[in-house]
């Protein structure tokens, strides 16, 4: 497996380059919802991208390829990064 770095870039600028084109869509709705935010961080998380806006909202590539938007810090909205542990 490939090492991805994670990178970090201003809130309400263009997706960095690395940010696949699947979340683009989601990261710029939030920058619209937050306009308070100051910056997204990308990591990766067994090869796919998670991109947090501050502490505010994670947008994610989810392990079937969707997208998922989920609120930091709302539990109960959480995805279930072990799905693949039942299969």
């Amino acid at each position: 497996m490939t090492v991805r770095l994670g990178v970090r870039w201003t809130a309400g600028a263009a997706p960095h380059e690395s940010v696949p084109a699947v979340l683009h869509d989601a990261i710029t709705a939030q920058d619209a919802e937050h306009p308070e935010a100051s910056a997204w961080t990308l990591t990766w998380l067994e090869g796919r991208a998670r991109c947090e806006l501050d502490d505010l909202v994670r947008v994610a590539q989810d392990h079937d390829g969707s997208v998922s938007v989920v609120r930091l810090g709302d539990e109960t909205d959480e995805p279930d990064d072990d799905d693949w542990l039942g299969a």
